[in-house]
């Protein structure tokens, strides 16, 4: 047996919060994706218009710049929850999806959208 296993599962009023949690997040990241991009299926960062002054334009650029960077990180969470969210309908949240093993309800509560226990995830960051 691995020192995953030994873990106490989620109660029920718990898996609820974090259910609760993750759609509030997403809610919000949904609302952050509005104001930097366009909606729908191929979604694209807005270029923000200023004027045609260079001091304009430069400005332009770095806040497209940084919207891309921001939209790249928002998708990546947004995967996540959702993913998330697919695993306790699933009734598999909580799992390990390497080993199989359950993963700590100290990481869950800290890490809401884990999907691999803390042995697997040492050894995934550990390859080259």
């Amino acid at each position: 047996m691995t020192e995953e296993k030994s873990y106490e599962e989620l109660s029920a009023e718990e898996l609820t919060q974090i259910k609760a949690g993750l759609i509030s997040r997403k809610e919000q990241i949904l609302e952050d994706l509005k104001d930097i991009a366009e909606e729908g299926s191929d979604r694209k960062v807005k270029f923000p218009e200023y004027g045609d002054k260079s001091d304009e334009n430069a400005q332009e650029i770095g806040e497209y710049t940084t919207n891309l960077a921001t939209d790249k990180v928002l998708e990546s969470a947004l995967r996540d929850i959702n993913s998330a969210l697919d695993r306790i309908e699933k009734g598999v949240y909580g799992i390990c999806k390497y080993c199989g093993d359950r993963i700590s309800k100290k990481r869950m509560m800290a890490r809401p959208v884990a999907s691999a226990c803390i042995p697997c995830k040492t050894k995934l960051q550990s390859q080259p």
